[in-house]
């Protein structure tokens, strides 16, 4: 069966997300001297390297068995067109089943996977991405990252197995996660095909500016995980006073907040159709220099209690059956 096919279920809904205009967008508006990321219409998409990738995507790490497979269904239904897995995550194969019953366009699908961290040498990558595609229910994944960096494998074996994955039509774009400045410029000079991401840790609690500022220069995606930081974000009186302003929830302007600056994108996780929703409902309005800059610059002490609470929130979620890499 033809890639394309794969997912479609002639019996499944679909429900398309819109995205609002505002004509009181500002494409003049600048964030810590940068330029935000244009008009609140075209913000749905990100391009780098010429490659469009959803902003916001479904993150799914510690999602397994039928909740895992029933959230993917249901954030497809919601307009949902990034869907974020890892080997490790050991749920690809009901993230494919969840395609597969829904009636979507595998061409309208923007899905990534990662390599594990014992799958690097070069047999390993080809051998893992091919049970990767089985699981995914797909002849192709449009976006591979490795997942942590490893010292045990020299990197040129992994991405020489990457680009061959690319150059065969398997993998359509390359990219890695949890890489600093020093192992992504090696890896950006290593790799025959153009990276497109880095994958990382950022939320108003956890600073990654040079990582973004390089990210830039060079033209490439800072996807950030763990946006919400762990649920840190949800009670804090910043977030929550300018998100009343807008009718928005603390998490909604945590994610704007994310999404209005270039070159990121995001990958929340929720599992309730209630929060899916909330979290794709950040494009029909737009924060000031000056609340951008608010979020931007906690104090000490807020910045302290954002990490705790949501530490805490992941404690008290913890479960040894669960994979806990991220």
């Amino acid at each position: 069966m033809a890639a394309r096919e794969m997912f479609r279920h002639p019996e499944a809904g679909m429900k398309p997300v819109v995205f609002l205009d505002d004509d009181k967008s500002k494409q003049g508006q600048k964030f810590l001297g940068i330029p935000v990321a244009g008009p609140i219409e075209d913000m749905n998409v990100t391009t780098v390297r010429g490659v469009e990738i959803p902003t916001i995507g479904l993150g799914t790490w510690r999602l397994t068995g039928e909740q895992c497979r029933n959230t993917v269904r249901t954030a497809l239904e919601l307009g949902y067109r990034h869907i974020d897995t890892a080997q490790e995550y050991r749920n690809e194969r009901q993230i494919g089943s969840a395609l597969r019953d829904m009636a979507v366009d595998r061409e309208s699908i923007f899905l990534t996977t990662k390599l594990g961290h014992r799958n690097r040498g070069y047999d390993d990558v080809r051998r893992s991405t091919e049970e990767s595609l089985a699981k995914l229910s797909t002849d192709y994944v449009d976006l591979l990252l490795i997942h942590w960096p490893n010292i045990r494998t020299p990197l040129r074996e992994t991405l020489a197995a990457m680009n061959e994955l690319v150059d065969e039509g398997k993998v359509r774009h390359i990219g890695v996660s949890n890489f600093d400045l020093d192992r992504l410029a090696r890896a950006r000079e290593l790799s025959e095909h153009d990276l497109v991401t880095n994958q990382v840790q950022y939320n108003p609690y956890w600073s990654q500016t040079d990582v973004l500022d390089y990210c830039r220069i060079h033209d490439l995606a800072l996807t950030a995980y763990s946006p919400l930081a762990h649920g840190g974000v949800l009670n804090d009186p910043i977030l929550t006073d300018i998100g009343e302003r807008y009718e928005k929830t603390a998490a909604q302007v945590t994610l704007r907040w994310l999404v209005q600056q270039p070159n990121v994108l995001t990958v929340p996780k929720a599992t309730s159709r209630e929060h899916l929703a909330e979290n794709l409902d950040v494009f029909d309005f737009e924060l000031t220099d000056e609340e951008m800059d608010r979020i931007y610059r906690p104090s000490k002490s807020r910045a302290l209690a954002g990490f705790v609470t949501g530490r805490l929130q992941r404690l008290t979620d913890d479960c040894p059956f669960k994979p806990r890499t991220r």
